[in-house]
C-alpha cells in the first residue's frame, strides 16, 4: 500500500509540475479498445497528442476529443517528443514500426512500447533505438480496456534510468501503479508474458472448477465467491470469475489473445534455456480450443467453453 500510495503521490506532483512548463507532443499508434481509452487519459491530462491506426475510422472519434488525427504511422511520428505504441501484435509491430515509424522517429526521442510483445522483438527495437539515438522503454500494461478507461491499469516498465524517468509523467496519466522490472527493455515484456501466463492458469484452473462443481450441482458462482472469500480474497480473482460466468460483449480480451501470449511465454522460456511444462498443456488446450473457433471468444469464458467440450469429449486430446 505505502508503494501505491508513493505512486500516486508522485503522479500528482509530476503532473503538477509538467502544467508548468511545455509538455511533450505525444504520437500514439493502435486504436484498439487499449489504445483508445489510454490515449483518452493522456488528452484528459493535457498532453498534445497525435493519433493513428491502421484503420483509420477507429482514431476518428478522438478529434472531437483534442487528438489530431492523420491517415500515415510515419506522419503521426514526424516531429514527436514521445511515441507510445499500443499495437495487436509483433507482426503488427514489424509492419509499423520497423516498417517506417522507427525511421520517421527523431534522433533523441522516446518510444514507449505498451503492446505485448516477444522478448526477441523488444531486444531487437533496443538495438535499432541506440543505433538511431533514440530512448527506449518498454513499458507492457496489466488490465482490460475498463481498466485503461478509468486510469487504473498497472504498468510494468524497463529501460534505461533517464529514459525511463522521461517516460514516467506518461506513465502516470494512465496507470495507478508502476513497477521497474529492469534496465533491458526486454525484461518488462518478460513480466508482462509471465504474469499473463499466470492469468491462463488461474482462467484455466477455475474452468475446470466450474466444470466439476456443475457437476456435482453446485452453483458455480456460489463456489467461486466460497473460495475466493477463504482463501484469494483477490478483487482480480473475483473479476475474472464474473467474466467466467457473464459472457461480456464484445470481449475485452479474446482467447486467441491468451493463445499469442502463451505461445510468446514458451519461446522466450526456451531462449533462456528453461521448459515451464505446465504452460505447454495450457498452450495445446488453448490451441484446440481456437482451432474449434473458440479464438475469438472472451478469453475467460472461452476458457471455460473449451473445458466444459473437453469434459464432455476430450476433444482437445484429438486436435
Amino acid at each position: 500500500m505505502r508503494v501505491l500510495l508513493r505512486f500516486v503521490s508522485t503522479a500528482r506532483r509530476i503532473q503538477r509540475d509538467m502544467s508548468q512548463s511545455a509538455l511533450p507532443r505525444i504520437s500514439f499508434l493502435g486504436m484498439g479498445l487499449m489504445g483508445r481509452a489510454m490515449a483518452r487519459r493522456l488528452l484528459e491530462a493535457r498532453f498534445p497528442v497525435t493519433v493513428w491506426n491502421r484503420t483509420l475510422a477507429a482514431a476518428t472519434p478522438l478529434a472531437a476529443e483534442g487528438a489530431t488525427v492523420v491517415a500515415e504511422a510515419a506522419e503521426a511520428v514526424r516531429g514527436c517528443d514521445v511515441l507510445c505504441t499500443m499495437l495487436f501484435d509483433d507482426a503488427a509491430y514489424e509492419q509499423t514500426v520497423m516498417g517506417g515509424a522507427l525511421d520517421a522517429l527523431g534522433a533523441g526521442a522516446l518510444h514507449v512500447a505498451c503492446g505485448t510483445i516477444s522478448v526477441r522483438l523488444s531486444e531487437r527495437l533496443t538495438v535499432e533505438h541506440a543505433r538511431r539515438g533514440q530512448q527506449y522503454v518498454a513499458a507492457p500494461v496489466f488490465g482490460r480496456p475498463n481498466v485503461a478507461a478509468e486510469g487504473r491499469l498497472w504498468i510494468v516498465a524497463a529501460g534505461e534510468a533517464a529514459a525511463v524517468e522521461r517516460a514516467r509523467p506518461v506513465l502516470a496519466a494512465m496507470s495507478r501503479g508502476l513497477s521497474i522490472a529492469g534496465s533491458e527493455p526486454a525484461q518488462a515484456h518478460a513480466v508482462k508474458l509471465a504474469g499473463n501466463f499466470m492469468i491462463n492458469l488461474m482462467i484455466e484452473a477455475m474452468s475446470e472448477a466450474v466444470v466439476f462443481a456443475e457437476a456435482r450441482g453446485i452453483d458455480a458462482a456460489t463456489m467461486l465467491e466460497t473460495v475466493n472469500a477463504a482463501l484469494f480474497q483477490s478483487p482480480f480473482y473475483a473479476a475474472y470469475a464474473r467474466l467466467l460466468l457473464n459472457r461480456p460483449d464484445p470481449p475485452g480480451a479474446t482467447l486467441g489473445l491468451g493463445l499469442k501470449d502463451v505461445t510468446l511465454f514458451l519461446d522466450a522460456a526456451e531462449s533462456a534455456g528453461v521448459r515451464p511444462e505446465v504452460a505447454r498443456v495450457v498452450a495445446e488446450r488453448l490451441r484446440a480450443a481456437a482451432e474449434a473457433g473458440l479464438g475469438s471468444a472472451d478469453w475467460a469464458a472461452g476458457m471455460l467453453t473449451a473445458a466444459r467440450e473437453a469434459a464432455k469429449t476430450g476433444w482437445e486430446r484429438k486436435a
